[in-house]
Parts: structure tokens; sequence; C-alpha cells
């Protein structure tokens, strides 16, 4: 029997908050000595990116949304087109952030340093909904990723989400806080935050009435704690808002809510790499089964393989 030929998508990325993302590789990291890398890449990056990538790699039809600025913006442009990725952005004047992955091949850690992002000029949240109201009529999905560089309205969030819903898209939110929050009216059809930004969230003694939360450090609850409480939050915002929640955990396994009860996906142990951007090959595998007729429980499978595969290599958000 001849295999079925799905319709293929095309998936707008939006991620407000570009990066031009430095890995480096130490043998052995020494805090307050000189350490020299031994190997290093430079990738055009950010969650948005990443999951455009992923789903470029894929074989599937993605387009990002973001702004950009400054001296660097002609390298993340360049960088971007050398991935195949169809980049739309605006001026934005605020300079493209720099972030840093060190790995210690000694202890196999990953460490993260951050950038926060320049201001963008007055009316910059204009100019990207009037591009993102000229490329949405294209697109079957939309995915939003990520912080926003400082300066755009609380509101231009709300505003996409309301827009491809009305015209019939599949909303998938990777983001958190009052960017999430300010969302869940619009009623998205996937909340996939991971677990921390969940909690930064929903803290876990809160009575969870979707107002914006201060951030609650780990407290050492017991696993058993920590699923009642993401059940809680998934019930919720089921029955308020009709989004299925999705909560990835690194090398632990992913609870996502469908039938209203709270399911686990288990992780498959495997030596990790650069495990920056597996949270972003997991949304891109997630969003395309589901925009493409696949159930919940296969689109957790295929985003745990995807995010599998970019553990295993030094470029983040990669697959290949």
């Amino acid at each position: 029997m001849a295999a079925i030929q799905r319709e293929r998508k095309t998936f707008l990325c939006v991620c407000l908050n570009p990066v031009i993302q430095k890995t480096l590789v130490f043998d052995r990291l020494v805090k307050d000595e000189v350490n020299r890398c031994g190997a290093q890449r430079v990738d055009a990056s950010g969650k948005g990116v990443n999951v455009s990538r992923v789903l470029v790699q894929g074989g599937r039809s993605a387009l990002h949304l973001t702004q950009a600025g400054g001296p660097t913006r002609d390298w993340f442009l360049s960088l971007c087109a050398a991935d195949g990725i169809d980049l739309r952005w605006v001026e934005s004047g605020s300079e493209i952030r720099f972030c840093y992955t060190i790995l210690d091949r000694s202890d196999r850690s990953a460490t993260e340093l951050v950038e926060e992002a320049k201001p963008v000029a007055p009316g910059t949240g204009e100019l990207v909904l009037r591009e993102f109201e000229r490329i949405l009529p294209d697109c079957d999905a939309l995915i939003i990723s990520g912080t926003k560089a400082a300066g755009f309205d609380d509101g231009i969030f709300p505003r996409m989400v309301r827009r491809a819903r009305s015209s019939g898209l599949l909303v998938v939110l990777d983001i958190k806080g009052r960017d999430l929050l300010s969302c869940l009216p619009e009623r998205p059809d996937i909340v996939k935050p991971n677990l921390h930004e969940l909690l930064a969230t929903w803290p876990l003694d809160d009575k969870n009435d979707a107002a914006p939360r201060a951030e609650k450090k780990d407290g050492g609850e017991t696993e058993e704690q920590l699923r009642r409480h993401v059940g809680a939050v998934a019930a919720e915002l089921e029955s308020r808002w009709g989004a299925r929640l999705v909560v990835t955990r690194g090398g632990r396994s992913t609870w996502y809510w469908d039938d209203n009860a709270l399911h686990e996906e288990g992780v498959t142990a495997r030596p990790a790499l650069n495990p920056t951007g597996s949270g972003d090959a997991f949304t891109a595998g997630l969003a395309a089964t589901l925009a493409e007729g696949g159930s919940l429980a296969e689109a957790i499978r295929e985003g745990t393989r995807l995010g599998g595969l970019n553990a295993e290599r030094l470029k983040p958000g990669s697959i290949e």
C-alpha cells in the first residue's frame, strides 16, 4: 500500500530577541585561571531561529520573523542565510546580542552566559505586526518562542495569537511569565514551557489565578509534589482557556495533558555533546507533528526524538 502523502505545511516562527551564539569547548575549565578553548563555533540563534532551523532540516517550510539592528546585524543575517532560514525581519536599531555556551568536557557540563538585548527603537512593534499580517496568510501554524527585547509593547504577542487563531492556525507558545499569561485569553492550542519556566509563571505555593508571578527558587519539592502541581495547572489551562500543557524537563520525562489526565513520556539517556537548543528542537517536532495531523502523544515522541538528536551535536538547534 502506498504511503499517505501529507500536505506540506508552512510554519511561522516568531522570536523577537535574536542571538549570535558562540559555543566554546574546553577540555577542563578552571575558575580564576586562563582557559583556552579547544574548539569553537558561531551560529545564528535565539529560540525561534533554532526552531526554524530544525524545521527546515526536517524538510518543512518555515518562515522566521524577528527584529535586527546594530553593527552585527548583517553577520546575523548571513548566518541565517547560510542555514537556509527564510528570515523576515524589520530594522529595530537594537544591536544583536551575544550569548555563550561553555562546554566543559571534564564533567560534561554546559553553562549558558546570556546577554540582555538593547531596547528596540520606538515603532518597531508596529513594523513587526505589519510584516506579521503580510506573511500570515501563507502560513498554517504559528510558533512563538522566547523572550522579547525591551521596547516592545506587552500586547504584541496576544495580538499575534488572536490573529492567528481567528485565521484557524495551530498556535504553539514556548514563552513564559507575563508574555504567556497575557496570551491565554486568546486560547492558544499548546503551551510548552520547561519545568523551570512553568514554576516561574505558576509558583508551586500559589493558587494559579493567571496573574504574573515572581520566580520561585527550587525549594526541594518532591517529584510527586511537582507532578500534582503541573497537573493542576494543566487542568486549569484546558478548562479555562482550551490550551493543552506540555512540560519538558531536560533529561527527565516530559509531562503533558491530554484526555483530562497528565501523561508522561520517557527520555532515553544518551551521550550529550551540547544540549543547547534541545527544547527548541522538541518544539519543532511537536508543532510539525500536530500540524500534519498527528496526535499529541505522537507529537511528544517526535519532539523527544529531535531534542535527543540536537543534544548529540555541537551546533545548537540542529538535527543534522
